[in-house]
Formats: C-alpha cells, sequence, structure tokens
C-alpha cells in the first residue's frame, strides 16, 4: 500500500480514463436523447435590431458580472471542498474520526455540515450577487427576505445531502470497490423520487401555488393549445413568483400525478395574448416530447461512470489524507468528487438541454403558427430577465440551458423564411 500524502502513477491513469470514459458516454447520451425534430438552422442576427445600445450595454454589465460572481463562488466551494477532503479544519477531522464506530450518524453529520460550510463561504458572493439583482431592478426581495429562502434552501439541501451520504456510506461499507453499481440505481431513484415530489413538497416551501381559474384567460389558452395539440398536460399552476423577481419564466415540472405547468404571475399580468399562447405553447412541447423523463434517462446513462470516477477522485484523496474509505472521514472526499463529476456532467447535459429547448421552440411555432411572437417573446424576456442576447461562446457552452436570446430570434426568422411568412421586423423599442 502507497504511504499517505503520494498518488501511484496508476491511480492517475484510472482517474484520467475514468473522466475520459465518463464524458464520452455523456456526449453519447446526448447524441442519443437529442430530439428527433429537426428544427431550421438559425439564421444570423444583429443584436443591434432587436436592442438599443444603452440596453445591450446594461444588460452585458449585469450578466457579465454575474458570471464572475458565480464563478468566484465555484473557486470558493471548490477550495473548501478540497480543504475539507485533505482533512483540514483539523478540528472537523477529528470528529468525523471519532464517529468512526457510528459510521451512519458521523456520515450524515459530514453531508450536513458540508453543505452549511460551503454556503457560508459562498455567502459574500451571494449576497453581492443578490444585491446587483436588487440595483437593476430584476430581484424585488429585501435582504430578510432573501436570507429567509436562502436559510431554508441550505436546510433542505443539507437534510438531502444527510440522506445521501448516509446511503453512500453503507453502500461502500458493503461493497468497497463496487459501491457504484448499486449507487448507479439510488441515484436513478433519488432523483426519480425529487422530480416527483418536489414540486409538491419542496417547491411550495418557497412559493405559493395555485390552480389557475378555470374561467381565466390564461388558463383556457393553455387548455386550447393542449386540446389543439393533443397533450395531457395534468394541472396548471399560477406561482407568486413576483414576490421575489420581476422576471418573466413559465415551467414544466413533475412525473405522473404530480405533472403541471407553473406559469409565473407577472408573466400573465404582462404578457400580450400572442406571446403567452407562444409561452405555453412551448411549455406543451415539453410535456408532448416527454422531456422530463428524457432528462432522468441522460441521469440513468452517465450515472455509472460518474460515480466510477467519482470513486477514483475520493480514493485518491482519502489515501492523501490517510481517511478510511469505509469511515465518515472519508465523507468530504466522496463529495468533493461527486461534484466534480456534476459539474462536468452538467456541460453535456446543458448541450441536451440546448437542444431540448430549442425543440419546444420549434414545436410552439408549428403549434401557433406565429414566429412573429416568439421573436417578441424573446425580445421581451431578455429585456425583463436582463439577459445578454448573445453571451460569450464559453460561458454559453459551459452553463447555459437555453439557446441565446439572438440564436432564438434566428431560429424563428428561418421558419418564417420556410414557410414564407413575414415575420421578424425588428421590435419596438
Amino acid at each position: 500500500m502507497s504511504k499517505a500524502g503520494s498518488l501511484p502513477r496508476s491511480a492517475a491513469i484510472r482517474i484520467g480514463v475514468a473522466t475520459v470514459a465518463m464524458i464520452v458516454v455523456a456526449e453519447l447520451a446526448v447524441w442519443l436523447l437529442a430530439p428527433g425534430d429537426a428544427p431550421p438552422s438559425p439564421l444570423p442576427v444583429d443584436e443591434g435590431d432587436y436592442f438599443s445600445a444603452a440596453e445591450l450595454e446594461r444588460a452585458q454589465d449585469y450578466r457579465g458580472g454575474q458570471a464572475l460572481l458565480l464563478i468566484g463562488a465555484l473557486v470558493i466551494e471548490g477550495v473548501v471542498l478540497v480543504a475539507i477532503a485533505l482533512g483540514h479544519p483539523r478540528f472537523f477531522r477529528r470528529a468525523l474520526d471519532r464517529l468512526a464506530n457510528r459510521p451512519l450518524r458521523g456520515a450524515a453529520l459530514a453531508g450536513g455540515a458540508i453543505i452549511v460550510a460551503t454556503a457560508l463561504a459562498t455567502l459574500p458572493v451571494s449576497i453581492w450577487s443578490h444585491e446587483r439583482a436588487v440595483d437593476v431592478g430584476l430581484s424585488t426581495q429585501s435582504l430578510d427576505a432573501w436570507f429567509a429562502d436562502v436559510a431554508k434552501a441550505v436546510a433542505i439541501t443539507a437534510v438531502m445531502a444527510a440522506i445521501g451520504t448516509v446511503l453512500l456510506v453503507a453502500l461502500v461499507r458493503r461493497a468497497p470497490r463496487r459501491w457504484w453499481i448499486p449507487g448507479t440505481g439510488a441515484v436513478v431513484a433519488l432523483a426519480a423520487l425529487v422530480t416527483w415530489i418536489g414540486p409538491v413538497l419542496l417547491a411550495p416551501v418557497f412559493n405559493r401555488f395555485e390552480p389557475l381559474p378555470a374561467d381565466s384567460a390564461a388558463r383556457q389558452e393553455v387548455v386550447s393549445l393542449a386540446d389543439r395539440a393533443g397533450v395531457e398536460i395534468g394541472e396548471v399552476y399560477v406561482i407568486d413568483a413576483s414576490r421575489r423577481s420581476t422576471a418573466l419564466n413559465a415551467y414544466v415540472d413533475g412525473i405522473g400525478s404530480s405533472k403541471r405547468v407553473v406559469l409565473y404571475d407577472n408573466l400573465i399580468e404582462s404578457a400580450r395574448r400572442p406571446e403567452l399562447r407562444s409561452i405555453v405553447a412551448h411549455e406543451l412541447g415539453h410535456v408532448e416530447h416527454a422531456d422530463i423523463r428524457r432528462g432522468l434517462l441522460f441521469v440513468a446513462i452517465v450515472a455509472p461512470l460518474g460515480l466510477l470516477f467519482s470513486r477514483e477522485v475520493a480514493l485518491a484523496f482519502t489515501r492523501r489524507s490517510g481517511a478510511d474509505p469505509r469511515t465518515p472521514a472519508a465523507v468530504p472526499a466522496y463529495v468533493l468528487a461527486l461534484t466534480l463529476a456534476t459539474f462536468l456532467l452538467n456541460i453535456p447535459g446543458n448541450q441536451l438541454s440546448r437542444k431540448i429547448e430549442a425543440s419546444a421552440d420549434h414545436f410552439a411555432i408549428e403549434l401557433t403558427g406565429d414566429p412573429q411572437a416568439l421573436i417578441d417573446v424573446q425580445v421581451q424576456l431578455a429585456r425583463t430577465n436582463v439577459s445578454d442576447p448573445d453571451p460569450p461562446d464559453l460561458l454559453r457552452a459551459v452553463f447555459a440551458t437555453h439557446p441565446s436570446t439572438v440564436e432564438r430570434i434566428g431560429a424563428a426568422l428561418a421558419y418564417s423564411e420556410a414557410i414564407g411568412n413575414t415575420a421578424g421586423g425588428a421590435a419596438d423599442r
């Protein structure tokens, strides 16, 4: 056995091979799960045709600063996780060592404590990000209300992390080298469970959800479009998003009995009828294409090699720190490894998400027959959400879950050109 603090060359090779295999399989999953339709390739778009110079400068300044803060928070979180995985601070490591005889209780405490520690470490950056959102008029929350939401989110995440680390340590103790195999089943089951109960138990912790009244224009629009598309939508809810933000949005959530379409209250209040129809049709596209199940399938495909990669990285850190991989002292290494795997897999995951969103846009245009409405929606969303219409390629590749505004406008223009419409004139400033 190698001495603590050393990393054998064979271990480095295994990590490298696991990394490559994980990314290759994730890219294959993107190819396999990408929607089968073929939306037209976006036409080139000059953002200056749709946004004033002042709007572009404001959006780029805000989003550029937020991106830097996000990267800063990720760096801080990474430094904290590496330090804890290497056994610092010592009092935390000693506390975990004392729990070696109570491995499951120790795993729960370690998992929850790590979430709280990283949240506290990144809190100054999060506060800065919130205050910048307030300054541009995007956030309507006071700092006290924002703190309350953050505290609830950290508490929920800590509980989930505690449950996850208990399950992880139990699997490692039962199958020290092959825990990632049953772990794959556990990850998929937990992802499906959270997707199912999230809309019912978790989301209401932060917002009030109310069914749209049957006689409301918005619900009638949803039902009419759903009937035309032959889509079973479940329930339609309105969320009190305006208590926290001026942003406009809508989304599909849940599976089975918890499936629902959710509209922001400020979207219903501010969107014109054609724009609302376009947004609703987009969300119906997600329902029709079973995109939530598509996301769960992506998790199922990437989880095995993601966990295998995590095992190799965790073993490298426990070897360096001298922690026994079967005890709570190894939990920080596992959390670090899983966090790194999640970050890396999110890149192809976001690639798949952008394809899914483009397909939903195509569905919306096909259903409504109104490319101009989609263009108007994208302009309004970018202005209201203070979004950069054409963000830097690297940021878009790593973090973006949706095509950029100019890409979505370009796709609508391409569809309009294909069917001979005249949509696409510059939106009113």
